[in-house]
């Protein structure tokens, strides 16, 4: 992105003499932001602008031209692209609306402006954006208000109107940026391109913002979690609260929508999430200035006990653990403080403290062993010293190389503290929450970090006999796999399933039952029925042959009486497994991010309780095992009161491999195995129950 960024020569194209115009904002921003190189206005209407010569095409600029920014009507977007193309330009950045954001006619106006440029093997920006800005190399070639200060953060937005809110919000807060991005309507470059051309920038330190959707989900993952290990990337996802217009037939497509995909995406990849606005900038700035906690374990500085017990409550919340002093601490602590003073986290050095008991307690707080970030909160008194604590906070902070961050309560009376802790580089929030939110993010990065780099591992499986069934079924028009055609799939990939006949008569029942073994369960066979139970076509724990031929005529009525359409194979005769755990396992596949992976406690109040968890396939071991631990009636399967745990590692194998499954087969587009019945450790698991749901 060279030319993007670091551009020698850059014409305007559309550029304006009439203030108030887009044209001239931007001109007006490219030639007054500092750029060193040359500027070409290009406008047939007139002959100069600003003291610049102005060319009536870009055919009659002369030379090399390194960035085109467009800023023309819409309509005539595409012959100045066909245009720049014949010039040899390789980067233009369309600032001009009026496409696919308008409807059918702008996405067509759109796709053309995009063979245009693939034609020539030009990059683009846009259209419908803001434009770009690099603070660094001078570069303003947006229609923004002013050019930001330089700092060490980049943002990348797929919203401009955003984009003006922030840069005005920076500028109050004198917070700077390295790259600010508006992407608009993504027509060629986007977010994963963007977060690529960053990751090699030396003047970004953190790369946060704004998107609405992401293009392609598994490039994202891929190029997020390389990057990720070296720079942290913050980003809010709005529209979190749409669970997609599709049917789900399955519990897994019920219960997963696109936010649990992006969820789940941006904790496998080390992508931090933000939920506001507010939150995206507390999470920036302590990334961009503070160095990371080496754990969880904090502590708190107050010359005030509310907000001390507040700060603690928002630690607690967030995960983070009040650090325990040790003894030398303590003993410090008390023979230089106040003796109401609290000598113990958190340490209250009362509302009287100057400058010199903050910076004698801070010291000592921030040398002890069991210390791995510290939160000063401070509320102005009439005895306050808010500029020279400020100072000692700044240079301890400095000294001890620990994460530090600050809350200084107020406004009007701490500003000026405030102010000197932003030189220091130390983020200060307005509330105890926020600051505690930030430092458990930094945290929480820290530990991603630590991780083991993801391997995805590989079984021999039965890819032959899993194709066959699905090109079969597809060929008849199925949908819904038969419930016996989807045991045989998993069974394939090394699930192990009960044994089990299809019976088309009650004879055939009594004798499969005796050939499997009593007790047995048996249901209606057919792709047109998913909840099987609804309608009475289950029959479980029948343990003689008069009862399997009851079974099988109830089972035979219900169905023709309530779905007298389906399509009934028979009835299956299965195996009766009593024992276990029941748990769900699932996939879904979403559009973005392809095959998106659920577990949670089984049977039939999984809709209900939606105690589940999620990962975007392929998972690693590691993705199977915090699936797993995260649901909250985890300790229902590693053993509570007594209660002999269930097998572990058999879930994570079974979650393995239908993931495997899922990256095998993307026609497969929802399963559910639920119940899977998780034994004893040392015998495995099982599984009941399975519905699948395959494409066209």
């Amino acid at each position: 992105m060279k030319e993007f960024f670091s551009p020698r020569t850059i014409a305007v194209i559309g550029a304006s003499r009439e203030k108030g115009k887009v044209g001239y904002e931007v001109f007006k921003n490219v030639t007054g932001g500092g750029f060193n190189g040359r500027v070409f206005p290009v406008n047939p209407k007139t002959d100069h602008i600003d003291g610049h010569r102005c060319y009536p095409s870009i055919s009659a600029v002369p030379g090399r031209i390194d960035l085109a920014v467009v800023v023309v009507p819409s309509r005539s977007v595409p012959r100045v692209i066909q245009e720049c193309g014949e010039k040899g330009i390789k980067a233009c950045v369309i600032i001009s609306a009026g496409f696919k954001e308008t409807g059918g006619e702008g996405a067509r106006l759109e796709k053309n402006v995009v063979e245009i440029a693939d034609k020539y093997n030009m990059r683009l920006i846009g259209p419908n954006c803001l434009g770009i800005i690099d603070t660094h190399s001078g570069l303003n070639a947006s229609f923004a208000t002013h050019m930001p200060r330089k700092g060490e953060i980049a943002f990348i937005s797929q919203s401009g109107a955003l984009c003006t809110a922030i840069l005005d919000w920076s500028k109050a807060e004198g917070l700077g940026f390295s790259k600010f991005i508006s992407m608009g309507n993504e027509a060629d470059l986007c977010e994963t391109d963007f977060l690529e051309a960053l990751a090699d920038d030396p003047h970004t330190k953190v790369i946060i913002g704004y998107l609405e959707s992401i293009r392609d989900g598994q490039r994202f993952m891929r190029v997020a979690s390389r990057i990720s290990r070296n720079k942290p990337i913050v980003l809010i996802k709005s529209g979190g609260t749409d669970a997609g217009a599709r049917a789900a037939s399955s519990h897994t497509g019920s219960l997963a929508g696109s936010d649990q995909a992006y969820e789940a995406a941006f904790r496998q990849c080390g992508v931090l999430r933000a939920r506001s606005v507010e939150e995206l900038f507390d999470l920036g700035t302590a990334l961009a200035f503070q160095p990371l906690p080496e754990g969880r374990r904090v502590a708190i500085l107050t010359n005030a006990g509310g907000p001390g017990i507040m700060a603690t409550d928002a630690c607690e919340h967030a995960g983070l653990t009040l650090a325990s002093l040790n003894r030398p601490t303590v003993d410090f602590l008390r023979a230089n403080l106040p003796e109401a003073s609290n000598f113990y986290n958190p340490v209250d050095v009362l509302g009287d403290a100057k400058a010199d008991r903050y910076q004698l307690a801070l010291d000592a707080v921030c040398k002890d062993t069991n210390v791995e970030a510290v939160i000063v909160l401070l509320t102005p008194q009439a005895m306050t010293e808010v500029e020279k604590t400020a100072e000692s906070i700044g240079g301890i902070a400095s000294d001890q190389k620990k994460t530090v961050l600050t809350c200084f309560m107020g406004e009007a009376v701490v500003r000026p503290g405030i102010e000197i802790l932003k030189r220091h580089r130390i983020p200060n929030y307005p509330f105890p929450e926020r600051a505690s939110s930030a430092l458990a993010a930094m945290a929480r990065y820290h530990e991603w970090l630590g991780l083991p780099d993801r391997k995805i591992k590989s079984f021999h499986v039965d890819r032959v006999a899993v194709r066959r069934i699905l090109k079969e079924a597809s060929s008849k028009g199925q949908i819904n796999l038969a419930e016996f055609e989807a045991r045989k799939v998993i069974s394939a990939y090394g699930i192990p399933i009960p044994k089990s006949r299809l019976a088309s008569s009650a004879q055939e029942a009594v004798e499969a039952a005796s050939e499997i073994g009593w007790p047995v369960a048996m249901k209606v066979a057919s792709p047109d029925i998913l909840h099987k139970s609804d309608i009475g076509a289950v029959k479980l724990g029948i343990i003689t042959a008069e009862e399997v031929r009851d079974a099988f005529d109830l089972i035979t009525m219900r169905t023709k009486r309530y779905m007298p359409e389906a399509k009934v194979l028979g009835v299956s005769v299965q195996q009766m497994v009593t024992e276990g755990k029941e748990v769900i396992l699932g996939m879904t596949r979403d559009p973005q991010f392809g095959p998106l992976i659920l577990f949670g406690l089984g049977g039939i109040y999984v809709e209900v309780l939606k105690d589940i968890s999620f990962r975007v396939a392929p998972l690693s071991e590691y993705d199977a095992k915090e699936m797993i631990q995260e649901i909250r009636s985890y300790h229902l399967l590693s053993g509570i009161r007594g209660e002999r745990p269930a097998e572990i590692d058999s879930i994570v194998e079974a979650l393995l491999r239908v993931s495997q499954l899922a990256m095998d087969f993307p026609q497969i587009v929802e399963l559910d195995i639920n119940p899977l019945k998780v034994r004893e450790p040392g015998q495995g698991a099982i599984a009941i129950d399975v519905r699948l749901t395959i494409g066209g």
